[in-house]
């Protein structure tokens, strides 16, 4: 580090490319070399956590602008701006190209205002565009193709078999995702008029006006400065060097800055401080091992968080944060997680659940057992509901001229086959095994949140809801991010929330994953992963498949998986979401 005329370090300039949402969770090493490899959102948030107490940092430039942002990620970056603000009093400064070319940018402008101040190329655009909901139904195709969808669903709202079973919204359906849109339209506006210092029936009015030119956004007070990169970047230059004496600051990346290691000092004051465990579902749930892959996001296996859960008990932290960012999926194992997060707790420690941009049904399931569950405003979450059953594939392969023909021994060898509908009993062996799934799961809810089964049916039924809608319902406690969690179990433990250390669980040295673990107690089981496969038989999943984004959003599911069993091949070509019968459909997209 070169040092001023004045004999002090070199003021740091931080730099942070948010036109792409940060994963939340590290990529895998095949998608590091393939150049994936993003800095993950937690990484940014720790990086941000002690820049804002480092005097050495003069600033921060945010590049903005970019699609595909999750709305409860974006929160939960803004949040962490706004903070890093009020710690280092130090300018923090958004700018963009555009908000979108002449396209929807929502949430990408909603990042920029955690920001105290917003630069727009003049040529740019500001595409505050608002919010819809898109649903692709399939039930006149699939009839034309001869494929006889079989399915129930626990309950009205449970409307992933919808897209296959209807040609449009039923009322519920309708009824729910107007829900959702608007509540996620009424984050937006409330965000952004606080933060611009607008009223919100005029932040409304702009929405309803957009696409602005630069120039109409900088007129209506969305944006402080017209400027071009060059211009950016001297202006806020020259700020920081007008408070440092005239040197000008260096500048660092803030993923560069994330990767260094703080001071001698710093790290033996830290290496005092009591531990908060960190265990993360992300993607799909079900059985077995954890997955990834460089061309799909990774997924929870139930043995591999179970041992990850076991291994942070062993290690004696003050408390445990179970961070959530999953659309859920097998039942079974679900319920294999919920019983560990349960021991947990009987062991005596505080488990605080933090959720991300998803955790629904499944998702659910596993973060309801935890002492406190904290999510953002915008957090897709509850789904509390099943559904299940198979495609009938008869009809097509008549059509096709493929003829087919089977032995069996048992009354329901052939229940799960694609090549005929079930039988009567077997139509109501799958609605009792829904009903004995839906009463199992709303009944942990209602132990769970000390809700009434009455309360939590009307709750329930499949619906999902953001986090601020959870929040007034009880499904949830706190609104808020990871720092939040921090805080709560921090609170739960009674330790000064600004001096305890997160640590990352599992936490495997790399001889134990070389040499692989002595048995499923041993630490290096937490750190097994597979690959995708198939598996045998049929499984009822707990899913929730909605995505939020900039763009396109997330569509119906995460990974591969089994909980199809032998159907995975139909479900694939249908559509279906390839982890279970439980994704839901539609897509809720922020334009």
């Amino acid at each position: 580090m070169s040092g001023s005329p004045l004999g002090r370090r070199t003021a740091l300039l931080l730099e942070l490319d948010a036109t792409v949402a940060p994963p939340g969770v590290a990529p895998d090493p095949v998608a590091r070399v393939l150049g994936r490899g993003t800095a993950p959102l937690p990484l940014l948030l720790a990086a941000l956590e002690r820049a804002g107490g480092d005097a050495q940092v003069a600033g921060l430039l945010v590049k903005v602008g970019g699609a595909g942002w999750p709305l409860a990620r974006a929160q939960e970056l803004a949040d962490a701006l706004r903070r890093f603000r009020r710690r280092s009093g130090a300018p923090v400064v958004a700018w963009a190209e555009t908000f979108g070319e002449f396209a929807g940018a929502s949430v990408a402008y909603y990042l920029a205002t955690g920001c105290d101040e917003i630069w727009l190329q003049p040529s740019g655009d500001l595409g505050l565009t608002g919010v819809a909901v898109e649903a692709t139904f399939l039930a006149e195709g699939l009839e034309r193709f001869g494929v006889e969808p079989q399915l129930g669903q626990r309950h009205e709202y449970k409307n992933a078999a919808d897209s296959v079973l209807r040609r449009s919204f039923t009322d519920a359906h309708r009824e729910a995702v107007t829900r959702l849109a608007r509540s996620t339209a009424e984050q937006l506006i409330a965000g952004i008029a606080t933060a611009r210092g607008l009223p919100a029936a005029e932040v409304r009015a702009l929405v309803d006006r957009a696409p602005l030119s630069a120039a109409e956004a900088k007129e209506a007070g969305l944006v402080d400065r017209l400027g071009y990169r060059d211009e950016v970047y001297s202006a806020v230059r020259d700020r920081v060097a007008g408070g440092r004496g005239g040197v000008p600051p260096t500048l660092r990346y803030l993923s560069r800055y994330a990767r260094e290691r703080p001071s001698l000092p710093a790290r033996i004051r830290r290496r005092g401080y009591p531990v908060i465990a960190l265990v993360e579902a992300h993607g799909a749930i079900h059985l077995g091992r954890s997955r990834r892959g460089p061309l799909r996001g990774p997924s929870t296996g139930s043995d591999t968080l179970s041992a990850a859960l076991r291994a942070a008990v062993r290690s004696e932290p003050a408390a445990l944060i179970l961070r959530v960012d999953s659309p859920g999926g097998s039942y079974v194992a679900s319920d294999v997680i919920w019983r560990e997060v349960g021991r947990v707790r009987a062991a005596g420690l505080p488990v605080v659940a933090s959720m991300g941009d998803v955790a629904g049904s499944g998702g659910y399931y596993v973060a309801m057992g935890a002492d406190a569950i904290v999510a953002q405003p915008g957090t897709l979450t509850g789904s509390i509901g099943v559904f299940g059953g198979k495609a009938v594939t008869a009809g097509l392969l008549a059509r096709l001229g493929v003829g087919h023909d089977a032995v069996s021994e048992g009354a329901h060898a052939r229940m799960f086959t694609a090549r005929r509908g079930f039988t009567p009993q077997e139509r109501e062996l799958l609605e009792e095994w829904l009903d004995r799934v839906y009463a199992d799961f709303t009944a942990k809810v209602a132990s769970s949140r000390g809700m009434s089964a009455r309360r939590v049916h009307e709750l329930a039924r499949g619906r999902v809801w953001t986090g601020s809608d959870a929040h007034e319902r009880g499904l949830i406690d706190e609104l808020g991010g990871l720092r939040r969690a921090v805080e709560v179990a921090a609170g739960r433990a009674g330790l000064d929330p600004d001096r305890v250390r997160l640590r990352r669980f599992p936490d495997v040295r790399p001889l134990d994953r070389l040499r692989g673990p002595r048995s499923s107690e041993d630490r290096g089981a937490a750190a097994l992963e597979s690959g995708s496969g198939i598996g045998s038989g049929y499984g009822i999943g707990l899913g929730s498949g909605y995505g939020i984004g900039s763009g396109f959003g997330i569509g119906w599911g995460y990974g591969t998986g089994s909980d199809w069993g032998p159907l995975s091949a139909v479900a694939g070509a249908l559509g279906l979401p390839s982890e279970g019968p439980l994704m839901l459909p539609y897509r809720l997209r922020l334009s």
